[in-house]
């Protein structure tokens, strides 16, 4: 018999769709205000989820809708690291 367990749901931050948490990639601001890309959904501090879609880092980043969430500038790099990470998952 299987226990039937509750999928953790997180609101992507540039698209506004409920998602399972394995469908998103966490961006997180750390206590001295570094950003970081957290693939492992554990890092301490503030966490904007964002959909694993070259669209919604698209749209993250024309509106700045993390920079919002995270109270912080975003840099460029940030968006580079989610849009290799998410190419890099859509080969395998």
């Amino acid at each position: 018999m299987s226990i039937n367990r509750k999928v953790p749901l997180r609101k992507c931050v540039a698209t506004g769709d409920m998602l399972p948490k394995k469908e998103m990639i966490r961006v997180v601001r750390s206590k001295e205000g570094e950003v970081s890309v957290d693939v492992t959904g554990k890092k301490p501090g503030r966490g904007a989820y964002v959909s694993k879609s070259e669209q919604a880092v698209d749209i993250a980043r024309k509106k700045n809708v993390l920079g919002y969430q995270l109270d912080v500038k975003i840099p460029d790099e940030i968006y580079e690291e989610l849009l290799t990470l998410i190419r890099r998952e859509s080969i395998l």
